[in-house]
């Protein structure tokens, strides 16, 4: 079961509260997994009900800090909706902003300058189908040459012809940007991502030769990729997803205040 919602203010629906308490235990996983960078980056969810409204973290604010209360409610140009003491990163809410209206199943969109997934962004030939856990996401993964800020309508515009309808884009030396259908769904394709991005910088720094996977079996992962097959007893809100929120109701309950 997923963790018991405590502190929900009164004029707040249940499924807001619910979205914050996931959104606020979703930087807390990013920041114990070891993918924070400082006050960097962000994670933003759209609120239920309310098309396009959307949280986001409180700017100034590290990430084993946020609670579902601090959250901030903003529109489309990243302008707060309602009264808040925090500031808010509206520049970076540019690239999040045109995937949440360019593809309205998108409740989450996460980022992060993780050292693997920056790494891998680096490389020529991005993620490479090394193992199970790169076969499991690489038919999933779209590329973007690094551009500077990404604040401009052009590139946001050319951003979301190279994500197209994959969940996994590569900002070419730049880090990693993914979007999911819940929190859960965003945070457990991170997840994955992220760790075949280790393992295959293991494996390069490794110095060992390669004992490569059949190309039928590689075809068959991109081919499976393309299925996309709907939400089954695989979706990550049913058992990865409570499974995590226990965790972290062990390690420090409070991002539910």
């Amino acid at each position: 079961m997923a963790s018991t919602v405590t502190t929900m203010p009164a004029r707040m629906s249940a499924e807001e509260w619910q979205t914050r308490c996931d959104l606020a235990a979703c930087y807390r996983f990013v920041d114990l997994f070891g993918w924070s960078d400082l006050i960097n980056t962000r994670i933003t969810a759209r609120v239920p009900g309310q098309h396009e409204k959307f949280l986001i973290n409180p700017y100034g604010l590290l990430f084993e800090e946020v609670t579902a209360s601090s959250l901030v409610k903003i529109d489309v140009e990243g302008k707060k909706v309602e009264p808040s003491d925090h500031e808010v990163n509206s520049g970076g809410f540019a690239i999040p902003s045109a995937v949440h209206m360019a593809r309205p199943e998108v409740d989450c969109v996460l980022h992060t300058h993780s050292i693997a997934g920056c790494a891998v962004s680096m490389q020529k030939d991005g993620l490479l189908p090394l193992n199970q856990h790169a076969l499991q996401v690489i038919g999933d993964v779209a590329y973007h040459d690094y551009e500077g800020a990404a604040r401009s309508p052009e590139e946001r515009g050319r951003f979301l012809a190279d994500l197209g309808d994959r969940h996994i884009m590569v900002l070419r030396n730049h880090g990693l940007l993914i979007v999911g259908t819940s929190v859960a769904a965003a945070f457990v394709a991170t997840y994955r991502m992220e760790r075949a991005c280790a393992m295959q910088l293991a494996f390069q720094q490794s110095g060992a030769e390669f004992h490569p996977i059949r190309d039928e079996v590689v075809s068959a992962a991109f081919d499976n990729a393309r299925m996309r097959p709907s939400v089954s007893r695989n979706d990550p809100a049913k058992f990865e997803w409570p499974a995590l929120l226990r965790k972290l109701d062990r390690i420090d309950p409070s991002y539910k205040q």
